[in-house]
Order: C-alpha cells, then structure tokens, then sequence
C-alpha cells in the first residue's frame, strides 16, 4: 500500500510538470562575455542552478505566474528581475562589477561550489538570525543532516557538544574565514570560548564527509566553514534582547558604518549572555566582542578583524548517575561503600533532585577563560580571470578551571607529608587550579584561477601552537609550609603544522564536471615536561600525510544532478592520547580514514529531493577499548578496523506558497571489526579481556531525523514546528544495552513576527519554545566499569536535557 501511494504522488509531481512552462536565458559580464558558474534561483522556490560554460541557464516545469529571478556571481553585483514564464521565456542578463571587491572570494578556496562533489549544507544568515536566542553554534546547526547537539547544562548555553555522523568534534575541522578554530593539540573546538559568535556570521557551510581540503585539523567527520559579517555597503545598527527560563537573558548590539568614501567599513558587536543553566549550578556568564575594519577598492581588500569572548561556567562535567536517574537506592549507597564517592557526597546524591543533580558544590567550581582572535585579510584581483587571497592570524588564550578536591595525597602534588605534634599527615583537602596559557599564529593563502572550463585553486598555510600547561595549588587545610600558588606540574606542548593543496575543478562537457584535489600535511609536535600526575611526558612526533580526493559531478539535466567522489584523510593522535599511553606500552598511531560518496538531487519549482550514500572505512582508528595506564587513566587505542556506512536524505516541499516543508533524516550502520573490551580487576589489579566480536562504534545513532514545518504568511515572520529524532547509541564500544543512549524525539517551536515603524526600521518579535512535550532524554553519557568482589558493577553519568522551556527576544533595527 505505501509503494502505490508514492508511485501516486511521483505520477502527479510528473504529470503536474508537464502543464507548466519553463524559462531560458544567458548571463553575461558587462562586455557581453559569458559567465559560467553564475548562481541562478528563483526566489521562494528549491530551483537553483549554476550557468553552462556559455553562461546558459534553463528551468522547466515553471508554474505560470510571477517569479523573481535572483542571479549572482563574485566580483558582480547580484540581480533581481521579474518574469512571467508565460509571457518571457528568454531572459540575457547582464551583470555589472561591483563598485569593491568583496570578502567571499576570501573564503571561495575553502568552500564546495555548486559542482564540487561532496555533500555539504548551506546556512544563511537570515536562517542563523531566526534561531539565535543566545545558544551555541552547535545548536543553530541542530537541523542539518546527521547533526546531533547536546549540552552539559542541558539548555544550549554553556559548555556544548556535538557529533556529525557519530564523529566526535575533535574530529571535525572548523575554520573562521579559512583560518583554523581547532584548538592544535586537542582538536576541539569550544565555541563557548565565542560567545554569540552568530551573532557576527555571514554564513555556514557544513561539508560532511573528509570533503575538500582545508586548513588545520583534518576532517573525519565534516568541516564546518564560517565566514564572519560580510561589507553591508548601507549603515546599519541592531539591538537584540531575549529572556526566558532559568534565568537566561541575551543582550547584543552590532552597528556598522557602511562604506565610507566609497572604500571604508566598520563592523561591531557586543554580547552578553547569562543562564543559571538546567542542572544545578549549572550557570553561565558569557561575554564577547566583534570589531572589524576593511578597506575596499575595485581590485583589492585589506581587512582587519578582531573578536573574543571571555566565559565564566560553573561546572557539570560529571553528568547525573544512572542510579540517580533511576531512583536505584543501593545504587547510589555503592557509589560510598565502593569508594567512588565519600559519604557526604553519597548523601547529597541521595537527596538530589534525579535530573538536575550535580556532584559539584565548592562555590568557585568553574572554568574560566578568555580567547582573543586577531586576523587580517588581504584579497587583490590581478586579472578578470586570477585573484590571491592570504592572511594572518594570532589567537591568544589564557584561562583555567578551579576544582575543589577532598582528601587528597600530598605526593601526588609533589608534595611532602607535613607533621603536626608529632605525627605525619598524608591527605588533606585542597582547591587547585589548572590553567592553560596558548598562543596560536600563522598565516594561508591561496591563488585562485578560473577561466572558462578550468578552476584551479592552490592554496595552504602554516601554523604555530605554543601551550603552556600548569596547575597551581591556591588552598590547603594544611600547606605543610608550602606557599600559597604551589606549582605541582608544568609542562609545554609546541606544534608547527604546514600543509599545501592544489584543486582542480575542469568543466568537461555541459553535462560533467571533473574533480581533483591532494592535500600535503607536515606536522611536527614537541612536548616537554611533566604532567598532572607527576609523569615525564617528554616526546616528539612528526607526521607527513598526503590526501588524495578525486570525485566526477554529472548535470543530465538543468534541474537535476549527481556525484561520485573518493578522498582520503588522515590525522594525528591528539594531546591526550600521547599523554595517557604507557611509557612502556603501546604508542598511539596516526588514523585513516578512506571515504567513498555517491549523491543524487532533484530540484523543481515546489519540490526538492536528495540522497547521499557514504562509505567510510577506518584504519587505526583511535577508540576507548576500557584499557588503562599505570596511574589508572583511560587511554584510547587503535583498532584495526572499523567503519561507517549511511544514507543521507534530505527532502523539501512548499505544501502551499505559505507553507513549506523540510526534513531530512540519515539511517546508518557504525561498526568496530574484532573489538576486545578491557575491564579493570579490582580484585587481582589486572585487566580482563573479552573478544567480543563486531561491535557498534560508540555515540552512533542508526537513525537521526529532522523536520521543520514553517508557515510564513507574510515576508520576514511566521511559524515553525521542528522536531527531531535520535535512535538509541552506545556510550562505549560493546553494543550492551546497559550502557546506552535511550532514543528521542523532541519537538520545538519558533515564531517571528516583523514589523515597520518610524523610529525603527524593523521591529522582530520571536518567541522559541523548546521540548514542548516535555520529554525527558539525556543525550551524552560516559561510563567507566570495574569488577570488584567478582561482580562487574559501573561508575557512569548521563546529561539529562531540559524539560519544555522558553525564550522571548526583540529586535531592533535602526
């Protein structure tokens, strides 16, 4: 039955088509000379198509009725004309330069065009704006395909995570105007350290897969590309405010100059946001600047930009116990009677509230740190057919978190035992501070070329990482005659990382489109010193990598295409799986990843339909296994086999010209070949081994889905329905269902209102209300196992995410 019901509904899409007319034209520059590549759309429809190599253009199956045709090309000024499909079915649209030269060919080495064959999503600006209420930038990027946020607070603001196709993000590459955001040593990203950072951003594109080459960490799992405020030649200035549960409050202003004589910009922002968070202490206090200057003429831009955020979040790190979750009584009583906590932290577990329980209570238990990002920009136009973009770029940060710890041993602070009246004294309870001082510099280019059937990019970059790494002792019940700020480790990671591409895309018919891309990668990593628990972690390390990416895009016909392509990445293992490995044993390895694509697209007037296949297979990939080091730390460690296969589909429909559907949704398998499990003996101090065979790849839904129902009834306001599934997930490697990610579905509400008026501009109500059902999930968890009196019990925490919730904000344009 549901087969004929689709064979019905593609008969009537066919059927409905052939009564509809089309439109055909060219796009020229200013001397009539073709201008092949030109985006063409029309507006409030899913059609939107590149020019030929003769700059030609068709649409089919167009709706009689007024349309308003958008076309744009780099270095032109973008068009807007009004047809009719029944009166004009021939448009010649001729594009003038613009006045400047503009910022997006800055980061058009570092983008997939419409032709580059890899998977990858668009993000507007106007698109960020609708869901920006002060969270962080994973979760405006929420709805993408194969996305899944998650947070510590449990509402968005704070400390967030996020996973693209069960990666990890220190396995996904995010670059600011091409330029690295991946903390070198780490491979994170922490966007909390930027603050309302949409609040600056052009746009997003997220490229899915290993996709084209980029600068910084490599690409596992996607790369996510932002490029910040583009030049708005017209002066501007915003307000926005928004509140709402949990005592979350958002304030940001942002003005610009326009261009000034004709040839000046200047863009700023301020932001402040605070929420005292979902779970207990949960809090946040989030502030962050943007400032940027630019110089434009008609060959050439220089542009100067600084940005920074400073976050104070008081920490909920350790997740709520599943027997907290569960109400399980002689659970929580294990947790003392195994030493796991001490009896007054059991007892507070116990009279916790079960989904907002936080084992931490010390007043100051926070994190704080400021980053500062310097970058300048400079892009110069040789000729109508070569540009060169390069830039320099110079982050610092400089924070730490303090924690308070109970009953702790002086030698493992470098310490010696005090004696008072005679007798030594071993432990005692202290806060302590570990603080990180980084500073991170370097500079990218890239020269662009294109001319009729060829574009040919070369570009890289290189890129310093200088980190110190330091913990300080601030208070003791007893200091044992140490001063106040006892340094107890030390230790400096220095990391030099170089890498060139060259990218070829050659038009080879009308029809196909080939593509070619290698990518060399040096890198060379230092540590020296000693680490928090007191071991020598002195080593080096160099890598050389080289990736290939190949792909073929074929266009049969103007509404439709499809793609083919292969790339190979590789990455080096981050700090921690350096520091953690046993001296003695095993050394971590560099991970590869071979990622094989096939995508398919229709696109028409009311409709658009998607599918991407993926294949990606792993050697040596890092993975928690339960194995441990000699102080009890876990370590990662290679498996030699694993995988990722997937499909990706995506799907649009405008129900009404007031109503529009979109959804996607990806159903996938993530497998660990042979993977030996490792659980720690506490009765005989070994680890006990057990093959268990292939399992499922840890924090890997099978199915993530997302669908967003939006009404618009008028320009710039309506109403949106978003609702958004993720299947159940391990939070280890074993596939036990005693260590799992149950499924959700949570269903969230939008709404914008715009109005006119004379003071301002534009005034913009918008109301969010998230998990309107007020479904209880959690979505990140870890877990820690042991045997002990010959029984395997756990040591774990989950993050449970707020119940229904609210925002309410208004904009103000001037």
């Amino acid at each position: 039955m549901k087969k004929f019901k689709l064979l019905l509904l593609l008969q009537w899409l066919v059927l409905s088509g052939l009564a509809q007319t089309g439109l055909r034209g060219v796009v020229t520059d200013h001397n009539r000379q073709p201008l092949p590549g030109a985006s063409v759309v029309i507006k409030q429809t899913y059609n939107g198509i590149s020019t030929g190599s003769d700059g030609s253009f068709e649409f089919r199956n167009l709706k009689p009725g007024k349309h308003v045709l958008m076309v744009s090309f780099i270095g032109f000024e973008t068009t807007e004309i009004e047809f009719d499909p029944e009166k004009s079915q021939t448009l010649n649209v001729q594009l003038n330069p613009t006045v400047v030269f503009t910022e997006e060919v800055m980061i058009a080495a570092s983008r997939a065009g419409d032709k580059t064959p890899v998977a990858f999503t668009n993000i507007s600006r106007e698109q960020l704006q609708e869901r920006n209420f002060g969270q962080d930038i994973p979760y405006l990027l929420a709805l993408t395909p194969s996305f899944v946020a998650t947070s510590d607070a449990g509402t968005g603001i704070g400390y967030t995570n996020f996973r693209v196709r069960g990666t990890d993000l220190n396995r996904i590459n995010v670059t600011v105007n091409g330029i690295p955001l991946n903390d070198a040593e780490s491979h994170g990203t922490w966007f909390v350290d930027q603050p309302d950072l949409a609040g600056s951003t052009s746009n997003i594109q997220i490229q899915r897969g290993v996709g084209t080459s980029a600068n910084g960490a490599a690409a596992f799992g996607a790369t996510i590309n932002m490029q910040t405020l583009s030049l708005n030649p017209e002066p501007y200035a915003r307000y926005s405010t928004a509140a709402g549960s949990f005592n979350t409050f958002r304030n940001s202003v942002c003005a610009g100059t326009g261009l000034l004589n004709g040839k000046f910009a200047v863009d700023a922002r301020l932001s402040k946001i605070s929420s005292d968070g979902f779970i207990d202490r949960a809090s946040s206090d989030l502030k962050s600047y943007y400032l940027s200057a630019g110089y434009y003429t008609a060959n050439t831009v220089l542009k100067a930009m600084i940005s920074g955020g400073l976050e104070n979040t008081y920490q909920a790190w350790n997740g709520v116990p599943s027997v907290r979750l569960n109400n399980d009584l002689a659970g929580m009583k294990r947790y003392e009677e195994h030493w796991l906590y001490s009896s007054k932290e059991t007892a507070e577990m116990i009279a916790s509230n079960p989904r907002t329980y936080n084992l931490y209570t010390y007043d100051n238990q926070v994190d704080n740190y400021q980053q500062d990002h310097f970058q300048l920009h400079f892009s110069h136009k040789a000729s109508p057919y070569l540009n060169l973009n390069a830039a320099l770029h110079y982050t610092i940060g400089f924070g730490y978190y303090e924690q308070f710890k109970a009953n702790q041993k002086y030698t493992n602070y470098g310490m010696n035992n005090p004696v008072v009246n005679g007798q030594e004294i071993k432990r005692t309870d202290l806060v302590r501070r570990k603080y990180l001082d980084n500073d991170f510099y370097g500079g990218i280019f890239s020269l662009n070329y294109k001319k009729g059937k060829t574009e040919l990019v070369w570009g890289g970059g290189i890129h310093q990482y200088d980190g110190l790494h330091y913990g300080r002792i601030l208070w003791a019940a007893n200091m044992g005659g140490y001063p106040k700020d006892h340094e107890w480790y030390y230790n400096e990671g220095l990391k030099t990382d170089l890498n060139s591409y060259l990218r070829l895309n050659y038009q080879l018919t009308e029809m196909v489109s080939l593509f070619a891309d290698g990518q060399f990668r040096h890198i060379n990593y230092t540590i020296d010193g000693l680490d928090d628990d007191l071991r020598d972690i002195t080593q080096e390390h160099r890598f050389g990598f080289f990736n290939p990416k190949a792909g073929i895009f074929v266009q049969p016909a103007a509404n439709q295409h499809a793609y083919l392509s292969f790339a190979r990445a590789s990455r080096e293992p981050n700090r921690d799986n350096f520091t953690d490995a046993e001296d003695d044993g095993p050394q971590p390895k560099h991970e590869t990843l071979n990622d094989l694509e096939a995508g398919y697209q229709i696109r028409n007037t009311n409709f658009t339909v998607g599918i991407n296949l993926y294949y990606m297979v792993y050697s040596d990939q890092l993975v928690l296994t339960g194995q441990i080091n000699d102080v009890g730390s876990p370590i990662m460690v290679n498996v030699d086999k694993s995988f990722r296969s997937g499909i990706e589909l995506n799907w649009g429909v405008r129900i009404l010209p007031t109503l529009q559907w979109d959804a996607n949704a990806t159903f996938s398998r993530n497998k660990i070949r042979e993977f030996t499990e490792y659980v720690e003996n506490w009765d005989t101090g070994d680890l006990q081994a057990t093959n268990l065979g292939t399992t499922n790849l840890s924090f890997s839904p099978g199915t993530i889905a997302n669908s967003q129902l939006r009404w618009a009834p008028r320009p710039h306001s309506g109403i949106s329905l978003i609702t958004s599934y993720v299947g159940k997930q391990y939070i280890d490697n074993t596939s036990n269902s005693d260590r799992m990610l149950d499924s959700w579905l949570v269903n969230n509400i939008t709404a914008d209102y715009t109005l006119k008026g004379r003071l301002f501009e534009e005034i913009t109500f918008r109301l969010m209300v998230n998990n309107i059902l007020n479904t209880e999930y959690e979505s990140n968890a870890w877990v820690y196992s042991y045997i002990y009196e010959g029984q395997r019990h756990k040591m774990d925490g989950y993050f449970p995410q707020a119940g229904r919730h609210f925002m309410f904000g208004i904009d103000l344009k001037f």
